[in-house]
């Protein structure tokens, strides 16, 4: 077996009507966590959430349309143009523009081994 992996976005494991695309699991990544994130035109039911819990940062890479990010009530513009990293601790809350938005979304604890989350294996709900 090589040891690389090239699949096309969509030919990627996708959930939640596809707008959760399991790249991490579809790419036999194990070291960090990473999906692709799609949202239609005017999305704004994409969870507010923090990792308090979990210790997670994330890093928001847009791959394609707009948006905004509601960060703990700061506003941060989105475009492929645009790298968002947000701390475990801050609620943040994404909206899609009028062209929608996909970002891939990347994620692990500082100083701790990735732990996979249940929901992003293949062929999970």
């Amino acid at each position: 077996m090589p040891d690389y992996t090239v699949k096309k976005l969509s030919d990627m494991e996708a959930s939640s009507g596809g707008g959760f695309v399991k790249a991490r699991a579809s790419m036999g990544v194990t070291a960090f966590g990473c999906q692709v994130i799609q949202m239609p035109p005017d999305y704004g039911d994409y969870p507010e959430h923090d990792h308090a819990e979990s210790g997670q940062e994330e890093l928001y890479v847009i791959l394609g349309g707009s948006g905004r990010m509601d960060i703990e009530g700061e506003r941060v513009d989105l475009d492929p143009e645009t790298f968002v990293r947000v701390a475990a601790e801050p609620r943040r809350k994404v909206f899609a523009g009028p062209d929608g938005l996909r970002m891939l979304v990347i994620g692990g604890c500082p100083g701790e081994p990735y732990k996979v989350w249940s929901r992003s294996e293949l062929s999970a709900a």
